[in-house]
Order: C-alpha cells, then sequence, then structure tokens
C-alpha cells in the first residue's frame, strides 16, 4: 500500500466541506469552518481516514529522518561530524535545550498520527459500512496508535496517554512508560483477531497492518519489561502462522524493488515519484530523507556516520571461507564497496572519502542511481522476520531454552551461508553475550539498537555505560537518567503545568 495523499481528503480528520457550485453561495459551509458534519458518512470516509492516519508517518518528524536520528544516530554503532550544532549535540547527549526542534517535531508529529487514529476509533463504529472491514479499520487504527505509543514511551518515558479525540483545551494525565505498555497491549490485543493475515490483502493494500504485525509488537513490548514467557508465546504465533520466511537475499530487506516482500511485517510505506516539499497534503511528498542525511560526503549530508566496531563485528566466516556478505550490505567501506554510487570510494576521480570512514549503506540508493535526494522510495522496516527469529532466540535463552535458541540463530545465519552454531558451545551466559552479536551483524543501522541497549540496561550501571563508552566515545557524555530519554517539549510543558519534564532538563 504505496499511501497516496491523491486519496487523503481527510488528512486532518474530517475536514471535508461541501462546496458544490450548485448550492447558493448562502449554503456553502465555510472552509475555514472544518466539521464532522461534513464526513464520516460513507465507507469511503473511513477508509480514506484511515490512509491519512498512515500517510502521517512519512512525514519527516517521524519514520522519514528524525526517528532515525533519535533511535541510531544516538545508538553506540553510529557517530556524527554534524557541522549542525543543534543536531550534533543531540547526538553526542550534549543537548541543554528543551525546545530542540528534532524532539519536538517528533512529539508532535507522533501524536497527530494519534489524533488521527482516535478519530477513526471514535468515528467509524457509527457509519453504515461493510461489518469486516468496519472491524478490519479500528484493528488498524489501535495497531498504528499502538506503534506509535511505543517509540513515544521507548524515546520520552513518561507521556500523555490520549486514547479520545481530543483538541487544544484537552488535558489527560501523564504516566508511566509501564502504562503506556500496558496500553498497548490492551489495544493490540484487541486488534488481533479483527486483523487480517499478510496474505489476506491484496497488493494494492500491501502496508497496511496485519494480524502477525501486532503479536510481534506485543512481542516487542513484552521483551522490554522482559517478560520472557509471555514474548516468546507472541512471536510464537508470528512463526507459526506460516506467512513469512527470510528472503534468499538479505539485500532485499532494502531496496525499493523488494517491498513488502515475505521477511515483512510491518514497513512504513514511502514513494519517491512527487518531488515536493509539501509534506501534508494531497500530492505532497511521499519520499523518506534518511537516505540523504545519512549518504556519503559528495552525495549526502553524512550527519550519521558508522562506529569502527560494527564493521569489525563481521568477523564470522562463510561456510566456503568468505565474508559475511551482510557487512558490505550493510556499510560502504573502501575494504568491502570500493566503487559507489558510480564512482571509487577513495581518490580525486572519484568521492575521494577517507579510506578509513564507515558509512551507512543500509537504505541508500546506490543500487539504482549515482544520486541521493529528500525523496527516497525506499520503505522503512520497521519489523521483520529475522528480529522476530533472534527475539524469539532472545526470549528462549532467558527461559534457559538454549538449544532452541541456538536453532532460532541458525535460521537467520544460515540465509548468508554462515557456519551454523553449535548449541552444545554455549550456555545460558554465553548465548546472551552472542546473541548481542548477533543483533548487530543483523539489524545493525535499522534503528533497533536503541531499544535493544535499553534492554540490556547498559544505560543503568556504571559497568554498563564503561561497555558502551569503549565502543562509542560520545557515551563520556552521557549521564543517567538524564540521557536515556528525550526532553518533553518545552511548548507542552508550558501548555499544561502539570506536566512533568524527564530528569535533567
Amino acid at each position: 500500500m504505496k499511501i497516496s495523499k491523491f486519496s487523503t481528503l481527510a488528512l486532518l480528520g474530517a475536514l471535508l466541506v461541501n462546496t458544490s457550485c450548485e448550492k447558493d453561495l448562502l449554503e456553502k459551509v465555510d472552509p475555514n469552518a472544518p466539521s464532522t458534519e461534513q464526513f464520516w458518512k460513507t465507507q469511503d470516509d473511513a477508509l480514506r481516514a484511515m490512509i491519512a492516519a498512515y500517510s502521517r508517518q512519512q512525514i519527516f518528524s517521524n519514520y522519514s529522518l528524525y526517528w532515525h536520528f533519535a533511535t541510531e544516530g544516538r545508538s553506540d554503532e553510529s557517530f556524527t561530524n554534524t557541522p549542525d550544532t543543534g543536531l550534533n549535540q543531540y547526538l553526542v547527549f550534549r543537548q541543554v535545550n528543551t525546545s530542540d526542534q528534532r524532539s519536538q517535531f517528533m512529539w508532535n508529529d507522533m501524536y497527530s498520527i494519534i489524533f488521527r487514529c482516535n478519530q477513526v476509533l471514535a468515528n467509524v463504529p457509527r457509519i453504515q459500512m461493510d461489518e469486516n472491514l468496519k472491524k478490519r479499520t479500528l484493528a488498524e487504527a489501535l495497531y498504528l496508535r499502538s506503534m506509535v505509543y511505543y517509540d513515544l514511551g521507548l524515546l520520552f518515558g513518561n507521556i500523555p496517554l490520549v486514547i479520545t479525540v481530543f483538541d487544544a483545551n484537552t488535558r489527560v494525565s501523564q504516566v508511566t512508560q509501564n502504562e503506556v505498555y500496558a496500553q498497548i497491549l490492551k489495544d493490540l490485543a484487541a486488534a488481533k483477531p479483527d486483523l487480517p493475515l499478510a496474505k489476506d490483502y491484496s497488493a494494492a493494500d500491501k502496508g497496511r497492518a496485519t494480524r502477525g504485525a501486532a503479536a510481534a509488537l506485543m512481542g516487542k513490548v513484552y521483551m522490554q519489561q522482559k517478560q520472557w514467557a509471555l514474548a516468546s508465546a507472541q512471536f510464537a504465533e508470528v512463526i507459526n502462522s506460516n506467512q513469512y520466511a527470510l528472503v534468499p537475499n538479505f539485500e532485499d530487506n532494502f531496496t525499493e524493488a523488494n517491498e513488502n516482500n515475505s521477511e515483512s511485517i510491518y514497513e512504513v510505506q514511502f514513494s519517491g515519484v512527487n518531488k515536493s516539499f509539501d509534506q501534508d497534503i494531497p500530492g505532497g511528498t511521499e519520499g523518506n530523507e534518511r537516505a540523504q542525511f545519512f549518504g556519503p560526503p559528495g552525495i549526502g549530508f553524512t550527519d550519521v556516520e558508522v562506529r569502527r566496531w560494527v564493521f569489525d563485528e563481521f568477523t564470522d566466516k562463510t561456510t566456503t571461507g568468505g565474508v559475511d556478505p551482510r557487512r558490505d550490505a550493510t556499510v560502504f567501506s573502501a575494504v568491502g564497496t570500493p566503487t559507489l554510487y558510480g564512482k571509487a570510494f577513495v581518490g580525486p576521480a572519484g568521492l575521494n572519502i577517507a579510506p578509513n570512514r564507515i558509512l551507512w549503506r543500509k537504505y541508500q540508493n546506490d543500487r539504482t542511481r549515482n544520486f541521493e535526494d529528500f525523496f527516497s522510495g525506499i520503505n522503512i522496516r520497521l519489523i521483520r522476520y529475522a528480529d522476530v527469529l533472534l527475539m524469539q532466540a532472545e526470549a528462549m535463552n532467558e527461559q534457559n531454552q538454549v538449544p532452541a535458541a541456538v536453532a532460532l540463530i541458525n535460521q537467520v545465519r544460515t540465509r548468508v551461508q554462515l557456519v551454523p552454531l553449535n548449541a552444545a558451545d554455549f550456555n545460558q551466559t554465553t548465548l546472551r553475550t552472542q546473541l548481542r552479536h548477533e543483533r548487530v551483524t543483523e539489524l545493525a543501522g535499522e534503528g533497533m539498537r536503541w531499544s535493544d541497549l535499553v534492554r540490556y540496561g547498559l544505560f543503568e550501571t556504571p559497568a554498563g555505560l564503561n561497555e558502551l563508552k569503549a565502543r562509542d566515545a560520545d557515551f563520556n557524555n552521557f549521564v543517567y537518567p538524564r540521557n536515556a530519554l528525550l526532553p518533553i517539549p518545552q511548548t507542552d510543558i508550558d501548555v499544561d503545568r502539570n506536566l512533568k519534564q524527564n530528569p535533567g532538563f
């Protein structure tokens, strides 16, 4: 479902007005006075409103760009040399301004998705329409709201939990991260029965929420709470559904030509067709901006680069003694990708990049063109099957089911022809370390690392921080609990004095 804004006339919820030239001018609705009475009438209204909620994922402050800065750029996998002072401070844990635009815009625009989902949940039940489609639409809204609340809770901690339609005068309680998780689990449990399996969507509807996506997200929430058995049950549901499979070619998870494939559980849909900077209007851009901001010098802005330890993590050999093929699909390097975007990595005739630099390749367009811009059409994969297999392995290992966990890891390793692990070589402790390695080599650069670091508890102890500092010098600036969360925007605190700022800001 490449979500098109041409079909999102309900972009701000219920803003449709009747401007038919058949009516007398005096009978026209004021276009500056939005009215729900003019909308929420038909099945088509319900479907367009849901597309409007999905489309908001595409905006730069959400999954197009800022989410990547928050989850990947601040992790120990990455570092920055950006000349943008505000972004630099944000990425190296020296942010002191609670009005920083990255936190504020992401907060505002994630809540705008929640607002649109709440409108669907409040208004669609009264529409006369196909009952099964109505149930599916409501379930999609619950899933999308849950996904956004997962990221808000992860990144901001204690947040306002809004589950009804709200306006500028609405005030709701600020709840704990665990209360946010509880609401997510409740909503996803309600949504799952009414969400289709992946196979039940037509090609035109690919990208909508599925039952597998809901189960996988429930599993992720339980993982962050270290409720291993409950997480494992959700991942088993995904695995046993027979809806998903690892694609033979690892790179197919990061290209435009192979989107919504058998490994995709949930991905944000992007398109590079419309090249305008209008963000949230019919016909506006639907491209993602990550490729431009993460792109190599001479091609992109290179605001986020790769720590050398990530490159060095790819030590495993294939069954024929070769390099793990995921390395050169994940990063650019003078060693593994001497030519990129049709030019040499080093040398004055090429891009002339210093040979020791390591740069992100995932989600870049170098395979199909010699440039980047702000309109990449590559979908961002938020949940894929390999991640579920590795999370299930982690959940099972934490329950001391080592052989079963190793078998799951080997599925991921075998896809890239790596030598399988021998369960007899591991106990629970050593496999825990191995799993952390496996998640880096499979998932580096995809935005999963921040939630992993939170789950591992590395922010909370001197030993954990020392481990991070050894890999990433930026963590010398990290102070717990201040830098474990982003600041709640000062604009919201100024409006609602009951909101409490996160520690240290």
